[in-house]
């Protein structure tokens, strides 16, 4: 296996609170389809993070963030974009797990950044916030470029709201290409203990970004992939 991970036992039925237990020590669930009742603990040995001040925003990026007639909006429609994220081939995002997360939602520890098209959802990104960490569950685009642009949203957002941490869970190419890196586990875990004891606010007073600041808020790099 790439990403070895440690098994862990959690209290069942599982709830919210255990689930933000979960997270703060490091854990995040996965199931092995949309329709298995099981939940696996992960903790990889390599875990992925964005760091806030190396997101990269290539050429291409920056026009279509100056450009786009798409429209960013948040936690508007959070369960529309779980369920873009899961309706792959493959999903670990059981409907067990999406359940959880929409609990997560409605007490206001998980978030969605979403990409429309006029009024269709094409895009967005979704993940759990507690305290200066920001753990990123999964994203999905249906148009060139929705990912990206919901992505350099988010990190502008956490790094507007005092977040110290990006949380990806493993590294993608696709992340990679925009800045992301692999660190070892117990680097993480000294990363996430300072996260969680830094004050953070998703919706930071008075944050109102517009796309010119998003576009200008990465670093640049001479590049043309889109996705």
């Amino acid at each position: 296996m790439q990403n070895p991970s440690k098994d862990f036992v959690v209290a069942d039925p599982l709830d919210p609170e255990t689930l933000l237990q979960a997270y703060a020590m490091g854990i995040f669930p996965m199931a092995e389809g949309r329709d298995d009742p099981e939940i696996h603990w992960v903790d990889p040995r390599r875990r992925g993070i964005m760091p806030l001040d190396g997101f990269r925003i290539s050429r291409s990026l920056g026009r279509a963030l100056r450009q786009t007639p798409l429209i960013v909006t948040v936690d508007t429609d959070f369960e529309a974009v779980v369920t873009a994220c899961a309706g792959r081939e493959e999903t670990w995002i059981s409907h067990r797990i999406q359940r959880l997360y929409g609990q997560l939602h409605r007490r206001g520890f998980a978030h969605s950044i979403e990409v429309r098209a006029g009024q269709d959802l094409v895009g967005g990104v979704y993940g759990v916030c507690l305290g200066g960490a920001f753990f990123g569950e999964s994203m999905f685009s249906s148009v060139t470029n929705a990912s990206k642009i919901a992505l350099a949203h988010t990190v502008h957002r956490l790094r507007a709201g005092g977040f110290r941490l990006f949380d990806t869970q493993f590294l993608t190419p696709h992340l990679a290409s925009l800045g992301a890196v692999e660190i070892t586990r117990a680097d993480y875990h000294r990363r996430l203990a300072a996260a969680l004891a830094a004050p953070a606010q998703f919706f930071p007073a008075g944050y109102s970004p517009s796309t010119a600041s998003v576009a200008a808020s990465g670093r640049m790099q001479d590049n043309t992939q889109t996705s």
